[in-house]
């Protein structure tokens, strides 16, 4: 029997003022429900607001180390039921097991990444030349978050969120996708295991269009961090009042650029782990390939052979290298991209939709890859979120540059090199907020910065890392006399 799970709010659990609740899918199988949810409305979202508000004080007056043990609570909780939460991560995204686990553990780590940081974390003093003045600053947090967080990585990328929002005294209400409801729901049982106190992590579940508007145009809500589409990201920023932060990382059309002297053996492993490891489903994945003249044919050939080799299926199926489209909704998108890469460009492989046998409930699309595509295709300048390469064939390094640059997009950019002089050159000239060498597009450390340029975001504050305490954070200046 498919278990209903229920939202989380002022400490607990409880239906949505709708009584209705949705289906939660497993893209590689739709006979399989993995579970159902609270289909929640304004009024389960303005409850989970006051009950954060309410909160507010008490969380904020709670002792930095109380709450950094909650966090390390939390996060052995994940660790200890890390095979259970990565299963059910698998069935209801369609990620292949590996990478579910590895995410789960990866939001522990995050989780105690900030329980320590955290407590760092402080104002400064600053000279002057009056002998009887202090003058200090310090860090106070703003009050009540809403995190909304999307279905490509439903546990690590509102850890990365909570986490930080937590430490520094902030209360939260916390939506995930509802393509991906029960992993969100995983991580929020983990904080409440931990011990948190009522009304500082609230949980709801319902669609954007049911619990978005309160969520984000509150005056309750001082900050909104949201992680999806630039469409979705700007609606949101623009919603939001003009005391309410908004933090938004949003779409890439991420390059990785071939030079002439690289290792093609390994530039063809970057392609495929950053283009399609997950089925293309990342925000930093690699969908553009430009390539030198002198070497696109070698480097064609490799990955072509090698994309052709990739295994597809279920993502709880040991040795698949990708598993299916997330949603309906998603492999139809992709589908009308290769069919738009179809009429404009050269199709190499793939681009199929599998429909027969173990494929005849799922969601899956063979990957496609593509050459001679021009700057001016869809397929090199729109977001396709899908396993689609596109090749670009570059005459020279400046020219690399400019196309990898000429694009709404700056999130994630690579190159593959063996040549100091490009190595140096690259990080300079391209337009990105996330630069790497001889690496995939895809990835990033939990304790360093990340974030968009451009489109990519909404250039204010960056995620991850010591930098991610930030956006959570205002600052007060104390001038103290004797």
């Amino acid at each position: 029997m498919t278990e209903t799970y229920r939202n989380y709010i002022d400490g607990e659990w409880c239906d949505s003022a709708t009584g209705r609740t949705t289906d939660n899918i497993n893209p590689a199988d739709t006979r399989d429900i993995v579970s159902r949810h609270a289909a929640s409305d304004a009024r389960d979202a303005a409850a989970a607001v006051a009950a954060a508000s309410a909160a507010f004080a008490g969380w904020r007056a709670t002792p930095i180390g109380k709450r950094a043990k909650i966090l390390n609570d939390a996060a052995a909780h994940l660790e200890a039921n890390a095979d259970a939460i990565a299963a059910e991560l698998t069935r209801e995204e369609g990620k292949v097991l590996s990478l579910a686990r590895d995410e789960v553990m990866r939001s522990a780590q995050t989780l105690r990444f900030y329980a320590v940081e955290g407590q760092t974390y402080g104002g400064e003093t600053y000279p002057n030349d009056d002998p009887d003045m202090l003058v200090y600053s310090q860090r106070e947090p703003l009050g009540v978050v809403t995190v909304i967080s999307p279905w490509n990585f439903p546990v690590s990328i509102p850890a990365r969120k909570i986490a930080p929002a937590l430490i520094t005294g902030n209360t939260v209400v916390f939506k995930p996708s509802s393509d991906a409801p029960l992993s969100g729901y995983r991580l929020a049982e983990a904080f409440v295991k931990a011990g948190m106190p009522k009304g500082v992590l609230n949980f709801i579940t319902g669609s954007a269009a049911e619990v978005g508007p309160t969520l984000v145009e509150s005056r309750a809500v001082r900050a909104v961090s949201f992680t999806g589409s630039t469409a979705a990201g700007e609606q949101i920023h623009k919603s939001a009042s003009m005391t309410t932060r908004t933090q938004m990382e949003l779409g890439g059309k991420n390059p990785l650029i071939v030079m002439e002297d690289a290792d093609l053996d390994r530039a063809v492993d970057l392609a495929i782990k950053g283009g399609l490891s997950l089925s293309g489903q990342a925000c930093t994945g690699t969908s553009r390939i430009l390539v030198m003249r002198e070497v696109k044919q070698a480097f064609t050939d490799k990955l072509v052979a090698k994309v052709r080799a990739l295994k597809i299926g279920n993502g709880m199926t040991p040795g698949m290298d990708l598993g299916p489209l997330a949603t309906r909704k998603q492999r139809e998108t992709v589908l009308g991209y290769i069919a738009a890469g179809r009429a404009e460009a050269t199709l190499l492989c793939g681009g199929e939709p599998l429909e027969d046998g173990e494929f005849s409930h799922g969601y899956y699309v063979s990957p496609a890859v593509f050459t001679d595509v021009t700057p001016a295709m869809r397929i090199a300048r729109e977001e396709i979120f899908g396993p689609v390469l596109a090749i670009m064939e570059v005459g020279s390094y400046a020219e690399a540059i400019a196309v990898a640059n000429d694009t709404e997009y700056g999130l994630s950019a690579a190159i593959a090199t063996r040549n100091p002089r490009y190595m140096h050159d690259f990080a300079h000239d391209i337009e990105s907020g996330t630069v790497k060498i001889n690496r995939t597009t895809t990835g990033n450390l939990v304790n360093a910065p990340f974030g968009g340029i451009k489109r990519s975001s909404t250039a204010t504050f960056r995620e991850s890392g010591r930098a991610g305490l930030e956006f959570y954070t205002q600052i007060k200046t104390i001038y103290r006399g004797c």
